[in-house]
């Protein structure tokens, strides 16, 4: 356990009146005129970078992911308080927020949320399936352009005939999964690495449910209500963001 686990687990009770030597403690911790909160600069820091979003990522950032682990109840404990869950995925090394499902006004999430297009969702899907089918090889899932393309072609509503749209649709579509960080660039041109937190991003039970929720989409002239990704906030200026 860290020294700034040890010092929180030690913390009083916020209901109890902090004596002189906790006030004292209080003005050690300050960083900012006014400032009244007990968190240490780097737990701030990293409750910030969670709100930002869309996820962290441990093997990129490992300091910042032994942070979340050692902290992981201290931050649980304080985005409960804004009806935000922290999902840890130690296997993939992905930690990152969701909205909880609260039956009660005012408790949507701070940032907006916009839903996932039909095409979107759709590449998302088929990605999905890609990861769990590359999981325990030692290799990473790659799609190119011309690989997205195909998926969309391949579930593009009968009769639609557009090439320039559906080159559209492509880019776009590939854009948003890549703002999200879902998608990552690699080396070479118009070619993306799939990341692991479309896991938690499409939490299915199990992977054999896609196919039905693929064909759904299928059948569906429109898809107006969208699909929700729980890292999914933000909008189309500048960086996606939870």
């Amino acid at each position: 356990m860290t020294e700034t686990t040890d010092t929180l687990s030690a913390g009083q009770d916020p209901s109890v009146p902090e004596d002189d030597g906790d006030a004292g403690y209080r003005d050690e911790r300050s960083l900012f005129d006014g400032d009244t909160g007990s968190f240490p600069l780097a737990i701030r820091q990293a409750l910030v970078r969670l709100l930002r979003g869309p996820y962290i990522d441990g093997v990129a950032e490992p300091r910042l992911w032994s942070l979340i682990l050692d902290n992981r109840a201290v931050l649980s404990d304080y985005l409960c308080e804004i009806f935000l869950l922290l999902t840890v995925d130690p296997e993939r090394k992905i930690a990152m927020l969701t909205p909880a499902q609260v039956d009660a006004p005012h408790t949507a999430p701070i940032q907006p949320r916009k839903p996932l297009r039909r095409e979107e969702t759709l590449l998302a899907l088929r990605l999905r399936l890609l990861l769990d089918r590359h999981a325990g090889t030692g290799t990473e899932p790659v799609i190119s352009r011309a690989g997205a393309r195909e998926i969309l072609e391949e579930h593009r509503h009968p009769g639609l005939v557009d090439d320039k749209r559906l080159e559209e649709l492509t880019d776009s579509s590939l854009a948003r999964l890549a703002a999200l960080k879902l998608l990552l660039p690699t080396e070479l041109p118009d070619e993306y690495r799939v990341s692991s937190a479309l896991a938690l991003a499409l939490p299915f039970d199990t992977i054999d449910e896609i196919p039905a929720y693929l064909a759904a989409l299928d059948r569906s002239a429109e898809h107006d209500a969208g699909t929700q990704l729980p890292l999914e906030s933000g909008d189309d200026d500048g960086e996606d963001q939870l």
